[in-house]
């Protein structure tokens, strides 16, 4: 990813304050359901400070928004709602401009993106340091807190077009592309099909121009059921999306172990790092508690039956006595 010049981060985050504005929410809104104490109770340092929680604009990202504000909310924080910004990047320039003061990002992301990595570190653990490390360094932005859960990148393909095309792996499917590019669609994200981290930089590595393969940009709600339906070979999917198991996709495997690890971790800059310790303290057992398994459910109760984030988010919250309705 190219590093925004000052003129193109006033813009971007000139577009979020428009939007915000327009929506009423310019210093972010209340959140949308109420909760009292549970395990976290009223923290000192939290009581009555206005803490403002954003999250980017897919399922999974706004349920983990609304799990911190309701943990926040029930240590004694005034907290504002600003989840469902459009983008990892202006949801990144939100933070460190300080119109967001925390959120959930993944450690991938970060490594990648952010700090301008071309490649991964293959251990989760050791990805989490080294990115907490760095980013402090550079952009005091701390990093704690990393959850068990592993959001990563995949390409997936449907039962019909397996049988016929028996694609396991993505060198399966790089193959393919090298043999014959029209006999292969893949449907893709705009974010996916420019990060570094997503197509082109997959491509590289299993050695095929991204280019020459026949690509489709859908918007990601999009892809799950357009590959479902077999209107592309593969689709870009996110692995603990509850729509995956629900429509019958089959993952390629990540032969060559290209995509980074994504487990997200409570991200914040330092002055509000040292100015709350309380954050750090009150989620790090929720952050525990959010496994691959957990947090597919969670996604699969909104994207798969419908059911409202915030909903879906304060009943695991009620469920695992973090808080109380």
């Amino acid at each position: 990813m190219r590093t925004r010049s000052r003129s193109a981060l006033a813009v971007v985050l000139a577009a979020i304050t428009l939007v915000a504005t327009a929506c009423g929410l310019q210093s972010g809104s209340a959140i949308p359901l109420t909760v009292h104490p549970g395990s976290i109770t009223e923290q000192p340092d939290l009581k009555g400070a206005k803490i403002t929680v954003g999250s980017k604009d897919f399922t999974e990202q706004v349920i983990l928004g609304y799990i911190l504000e309701f943990a926040l909310s029930a240590a004694g924080a005034d907290v504002r709602d600003l989840t469902n910004i459009f983008g990892s990047n202006s949801t990144r320039d939100a933070m460190l401009a300080g119109q967001v003061d925390v959120t959930y990002e993944y450690t991938g992301t970060g490594w990648i993106n952010y700090l301008h990595h071309e490649h991964p570190i293959t251990d989760p653990a050791q990805q989490f340091q080294a990115v907490a490390a760095e980013d402090l360094a550079k952009h005091n932005v701390v990093w704690v807190n990393p959850a068990p859960m592993d959001n990563t990148y995949a390409l997936a393909i449907n039962q019909a077009n397996y049988r016929r095309l028996h694609l396991t792996t993505l060198s399966d499917y790089a193959e393919a592309v090298k043999r014959n590019p029209a006999s292969v669609s893949a449907c893709l994200e705009t974010e996916f099909f420019s990060r570094q981290d997503g197509f082109p930089g997959m491509a590289a590595a299993y050695g095929f121009s991204p280019g020459a393969a026949r690509t489709n940009i859908l918007q990601t709600g999009t892809i799950y059921q357009a590959t479902a339906n077999g209107n592309c070979t593969v689709g870009e999917v996110f692995t603990t999306d509850g729509r995956i198991k629900a429509l019958n996709l089959r993952v390629l495997i990540d032969d060559k172990q290209f995509f980074p690890h994504y487990n997200p971790a409570v991200n914040m800059p330092r002055k509000i790092a040292e100015k709350y310790p309380s954050i750090a303290t009150i989620t790090k057992p929720i952050s525990d508690a959010l496994t691959g398994p957990v947090i597919t459910e969670l996604n699969a109760e909104v994207d798969v039956q419908g059911k409202e984030p915030a909903d879906v988010a304060r009943d695991w919250m009620v469920s695992e006595g973090f808080v109380r309705k």
